[in-house]
């Protein structure tokens, strides 16, 4: 594969930002409490398909103590239009149990700006330490939540790293770890915004739309 120079990695992230000075994610959420919901609930699913599912959840229950309270099946009635919606429910519900014990009833319930002063998970091991929540989930909580500049990886993002020549690696981890390294730190706290985006509605992984990108001159694809 081609790798990309410092220079030229910098000019990629220099025309997302052009493009996209403030990107957000797409999930839609009240409260950090039910973001954190919604990202669980995103493993092997759209956020599109996340949002039309919790739109009903959040209208009865957005804090950990109301989730708790939910019978297990009327939770699952909610989100069964997702993937793996059974064992995404049984997580929601056991770190909802968690969270409303350790943390507070309404954890997490605040505005998105008062989350500093809420009683809620602030680490990443504090995170990954309730079911279903990985290192991918606790980083996306990190970066949304407390503007850490961390590097969630996803399937976007496997797929992107050695396509636009940022990293080889096979793992979540290896490209985490090459993504954090190579990528200029004044990007960073937006940089996986930019590179999910653009896999879901650019670089996508089958008919790619090469004409509307904007990275067309400096794609490795172009170079070889």
């Amino acid at each position: 594969m081609t790798f990309l120079s410092a220079g030229q990695i910098d000019e990629i992230f220099r025309r997302f930002k052009k493009d996209n000075p403030n990107p957000k994610t797409e999930l839609i959420a009240p409260n950090p409490f039910t973001l954190l919901v919604s990202v669980v609930l995103s493993a092997q699913a759209t956020d599109k398909s996340v949002n039309k599912a919790t739109e009903s959840l959040y209208k009865v229950a957005d804090s950990p103590y109301k989730i708790s309270q939910l019978p297990l099946e009327e939770l699952e009635a909610h989100i069964k239009s997702i993937g793996l919606y059974k064992s995404k429910a049984a997580h929601v519900k056991a770190l909802s149990e968690i969270i409303a014990e350790k943390y507070g009833k309404d954890a997490g319930t605040c505005s998105f700006d008062e989350i500093s002063a809420n009683p809620f998970p602030r680490t990443r091991d504090e995170f990954m330490e309730l079911p279903g929540v990985g290192r991918k989930t606790a980083n996306v909580m990190l970066n949304v939540l407390y503007h850490q500049p961390v590097m969630p990886v996803d399937t976007h993002l496997l797929r992107l790293a050695p396509r636009l020549g940022l990293s080889s690696a096979k793992t979540p981890e290896g490209v985490e770890q090459d993504l954090l390294e190579k990528i200029p730190e004044k990007y960073l706290q937006d940089a996986h915004h930019w590179l999910i985006l653009h896999g879901r509605y650019v670089c996508t992984a089958r008919n790619p739309k090469c004409a509307e990108c904007i990275l067309g001159s400096i794609c490795p694809k172009n170079m070889d």
